[in-house]
């Protein structure tokens, strides 16, 4: 028999998603809703059409999501007559595997350093824009930017984000924000490596970016301060929805 969707849980699951980075939402929305069985292995999604319209974004937004999912091992898609985008058996692909052998302990702390990182990097983004940078440092921050945009490897593109994340808390001059940025740093790194590297999220971030050393350089703690939130939800949206 096949499976079928528990379709009076959908509109519980599914909202229309907020923000100006509507990809990462859909990720997590789409992923809870497979993850908690609103969406059973075996069954269908409903219709590109349909999904746009309930998570209100547009069907090019939907699409990279849900190539995101299958990049993750959660959905595949046949096309042609009967086709469809169906809900996998649990643990197929390399990246769901990895997501089933971490542990309730990890995914705690995963979580609970998500949060932290949400109060840590946007005060030291708005510490960094608020210091009178001197030239040098200046330099040092745009240099760390290139370096982001530069990577084609995803090692190397992993590595220059969190040395771009530092180079933002040593702006800051605060010892203890350093501290707590590598922290944080870390455990992303943990994070990031266990989901697929995702182009259209990769594009995201390095909008934000952008904005965040402008924001910096034109001495802007407020402004340095929301581009850094916006960051760090989109990010937690992507995690919390692959990682569970």
């Amino acid at each position: 028999m096949t499976a079928q969707p528990v379709e009076h849980l959908t509109d519980a699951v599914l909202r229309p998603v907020r923000g100006h980075h509507a990809f990462e939402a859909c990720v997590e929305q789409l992923a809870t809703a497979i993850r908690l069985g609103v969406y059973p292995v075996g069954s269908n999604l409903p219709a590109e059409r349909e999904l746009a319209e309930r998570l209100a974004v547009s069907r090019a937004t939907l699409r990279e999501a849900m190539a995101a999912l299958r990049e993750a091992g959660l959905v595949e898609t046949t096309r042609g007559r009967g086709g469809g985008t169906a809900v996998t058996r649990r643990g197929r692909g390399t990246f769901a595997r990895k997501a089933a052998r971490i542990s309730a302990e990890t995914r705690s702390d995963w979580l609970d350093a998500l949060r932290f990182r949400r109060v840590v990097e946007p005060g030291a983004a708005a510490l960094a824009a608020a210091a009178d940078l001197s030239d040098a440092q200046g330099v040092q921050l745009a240099e760390a930017h290139a370096e982001v945009a530069a990577a084609t490897r995803p090692a190397d593109h992993r590595q220059a984000d969190s040395r771009f994340h530092l180079t933002v808390a040593a702006l800051s001059g605060s010892r203890r924000t350093i501290e707590a940025v590598t922290s944080v740093q870390a455990s992303l790194h943990e994070m990031l490596v266990s989901i697929p590297v995702l182009g259209a999220n990769i594009g995201h971030s390095h909008r934000q970016h952008a904005r965040l050393v402008t924001a910096i350089t034109a001495g802007r703690p407020d402004a340095a301060r929301r581009v850094m939130e916006e960051h760090c939800d989109d990010t937690a949206a992507l995690l919390r929805g692959l990682l569970g």
